[in-house]
């Protein structure tokens, strides 16, 4: 089995570093075994730098435990007298967020598969303007005439980001 491990391992660094792809991890970890902690953060550390495609990835992720997060680790600053209530605003607790990491602007649309209608504590922030796209189709069923159909669905929306 460390046999096993070690070719995974080994064929998982070329791959990331042959295709100059970044890891992040969002979420909390700490539920996994001690190696798989230890490998993530490894992954992390060793691809850092790499400036490719960036892989986020969410482990026991949750939108509410991300803003909650947020939130403490502003109110230690308020505490410590770093920042003052005052300075508290959008831009400080999106600069919290677990989500932080990825270099991405907020997503345009959401894709909900298997005819769930709800976005079941998945980046609640960062959805707040968001389009969301229903599909009864499965996730493994999901492919492109029903991609094009949300793209469809997306371009006819008049978008207006919170503006009324």
């Amino acid at each position: 089995m460390a046999v096993l491990q070690e070719m995974v391992e080994i064929q998982l660094w070329a791959t990331l570093n042959r295709e100059n792809i970044r890891v992040s991890i969002i979420g909390d970890p700490s539920k996994l075994p001690d190696p798989l902690q230890e490998l993530i953060e490894d992954v992390e550390e060793r691809t850092k730098h790499n400036s490719g495609l960036q892989l986020v990835i969410a482990v026991s992720y949750s939108g509410k435990y991300d803003i909650v997060q947020a939130c403490q680790s502003i109110a230690v600053k308020v505490k410590d007298g770093l920042i003052e209530p005052k300075d508290i605003n959008e831009f400080l607790i999106e600069q919290e967020l677990q989500t932080k990491c990825m270099e991405i602007p907020s997503p345009d649309l959401l894709i909900r598969t298997s005819g769930e209608l709800r976005v079941s504590n998945f980046l609640l922030w960062q959805l707040a303007y968001t389009e969301l796209y229903f599909s009864h189709s499965h996730w493994p069923d999901f492919g492109e005439p029903e991609f094009l159909e949300a793209l469809r669905s997306f371009q006819l929306r008049k978008r207006c980001c919170g503006i009324s």
